[in-house]
C-alpha cells in the first residue's frame, strides 16, 4: 500500500492533446464506494485492475491506494457485479516539465467534463502550470469518480 498525493485541475482548451504521447481509453466501475474504502475495478485498452483506495485526507491531496492488475477477464466479470454508474473517459498522457499530467475526458454522462490530474511526492510540492490547466478543484468531492457515477456530469447546473 502506498500513499498517492495527487491535485486535480479543470483543462481550459484542447491543446493538451498536441502535447499528449499517449492516450488510451478507461472503462471503471465501483465495487464499493463507501469513502473510508473505495474498490474500484478498471479496464484500460485490454487490461483490468482493482484498485482499493482509503480516506483522502483533509485537504483532498493524498490518501491510501493499492493496485493490482488482473486478467482482462476477470475485470470484464467483475464490472457486471460493479454498483450502478460506470465510468468511461479517454486518457492523455503528458509529460511537462519533468511532471506527467493524465487528461481524462469523460464520456457518456459525464460527457463534457475534463479533468488534469499529476501525482506529486509531497503535499507542499510546488510545479510549473501548462497553459490549458485551469482551476484547481483539489479535495472539491464533485469531481471524484465515486461521485461522478452518482452526480454526472450531465446533471449538473
Amino acid at each position: 500500500m502506498a500513499i498517492e498525493i495527487e491535485r486535480k485541475f479543470l483543462v481550459l482548451n484542447d491543446n493538451y492533446k498536441t502535447e499528449s504521447y499517449k492516450s488510451y481509453n478507461i472503462k471503471q466501475g465501483f465495487l464499493n464506494s463507501d469513502k473510508n474504502r473505495i474498490v474500484r475495478v478498471r479496464i484500460t485498452d485490454n487490461k483490468g485492475f482493482i484498485t482499493i483506495k482509503g480516506l483522502s485526507s483533509t485537504n483532498g491531496l493524498s490518501r491510501y491506494e493499492w493496485e493490482h492488475e488482473i486478467s482482462l477477464k476477470d475485470a470484464e466479470s467483475l464490472l457486471k457485479l460493479c454498483e450502478p454508474g460506470i465510468i468511461e473517459k479517454k486518457r492523455y498522457l503528458i509529460n511537462f516539465k519533468k511532471y506527467l499530467f493524465e487528461i481524462d475526458v469523460f464520456l457518456g454522462d459525464n460527457k463534457g467534463l475534463v479533468i488534469a490530474e499529476v501525482e506529486l511526492k509531497s503535499e507542499s510540492e510546488t510545479f510549473d502550470h501548462p497553459s490549458w490547466l485551469g482551476k484547481e478543484v483539489t479535495g472539491d468531492i464533485k469531481y471524484y469518480n465515486a461521485e461522478l457515477k452518482n452526480n454526472p456530469f450531465k446533471n449538473w447546473a
